[in-house]
């Protein structure tokens, strides 16, 4: 079979590097560049230590035209300014963001395009728009807490149960960036715990945008507080809302959901991050205390909150297996 050509901009972060370790290993890719310009003419292992042995590919500083997807792994923001500067490379390319600036669907319609029609990226959640994605072109990557969060209220928005709902989350210090910030640095991560961003996180919009496509006849208010974990990888959420489902049967309403998704299960047993971290796999689990229903969900934030999930989008959108070179086992001890 002919693999797919694949370039990768931004190739120096955290959700860089992690696509570089899956694609080098894909069955079905070829790694044509990653374009870095800070890091051009370095062999990739320079910035990501852990590939010496495993590529020779270095760092490129120029576009190749040949690619048939792009990955773009930059800051929010320049996402769009650079396809704005660059677009002309990518005519015949299909195009995976993975920052914020294409989710929302007052942005999701562009002006890039084959042949002058403008493209329209697609919400690239597979566990709510995998046909979607399949026909599409171009793909906005989730972020790393609406992943988590939606996965645990999506079957529920379907089934028209979602009014008012409270979640608490706390995310691994590589959720910030590669970039050293205060809060980022080991000496301040260590033994500590911090809430940020509370009732305004970023994410809140395409949560909000997902849970109405579900759930189209009544709004959801979602109150989220996010918190800063001393670990580096990893989301675990926890998310409360009235419900009046027995727990049987709500355990069965989100087995039928996810039935033929094959990253997410369901599980009676309390579930914790050394479950998923380094794997695509989210992992849920409910209980239930009189008429309150409690979701927890665990992703790995680079994972399945990022490349990954970047990596099954690609092969919905090519017809692949969907758990083409996704196939990672969770570093459990």
């Amino acid at each position: 079979m002919q693999k797919i050509k694949v370039g990768i901009i931004g190739g120096a972060g955290y959700t860089g590097g992690e696509l570089i370790r899956l694609l080098i290993n894909h069955p079905n890719v070829e790694l044509a560049y990653v374009h870095s310009k800070s890091n051009a003419g370095k062999p990739l292992y320079a910035v990501h230590g852990d590939l010496l042995g495993d590529t020779e590919l270095i760092f490129a500083s120029a576009l190749d035209k040949s690619v048939e997807v792009v990955f773009l792994c930059l800051g929010h923001g320049d996402a769009k300014h650079f396809l704005d500067e660059n677009i002309q490379y990518f005519d015949d390319a299909k195009i995976i963001d993975l920052s914020n600036d294409f989710r929302l669907l007052l942005n999701a319609e562009t002006n890039y395009g084959k042949n002058g029609t403008p493209q329209r990226f697609i919400y690239g959640l597979p566990e709510l728009n995998r046909e979607e994605i399949r026909n599409a072109e171009a793909i906005a990557n989730p972020g790393c807490f609406a992943t988590a969060i939606q996965l645990g209220l999506l079957p529920l928005a379907k089934a028209g149960l979602l009014h008012e709902v409270y979640t608490t989350g706390i995310t691994g210090s590589t959720g910030a960036g590669q970039g050293l910030s205060a809060t980022a640095h080991f000496s301040w991560r260590a033994n500590n715990i911090q809430a940020y961003k509370t009732l305004s996180h970023q994410h809140l919009g395409e949560i909000s945008q997902s849970l109405i496509q579900l759930q189209v006849k009544q709004d959801v208010d979602v109150s989220f507080v996010p918190w800063r974990g001393d670990f580096t990888r990893g989301i675990f959420i926890s998310s409360q809302l009235n419900c009046e489902l027995s727990y049987t049967d709500a355990f069965s309403l989100f087995e039928e959901y996810y039935a033929e998704h094959p990253f997410t299960f369901i599980s009676h047993d309390p579930i914790f991050l050394k479950q998923v971290v380094n794997t695509n796999k989210a992992f849920i689990q409910l209980e239930k205390v009189g008429t309150r229903l409690v979701v927890h969900s665990v992703i790995d934030n680079l994972l399945k909150g990022a490349s990954g999930q970047a990596v099954h989008n690609m092969n919905l959108m090519f017809g692949l297996e969907e758990k083409a070179g996704l196939r990672l086992k969770a570093n459990f001890f």
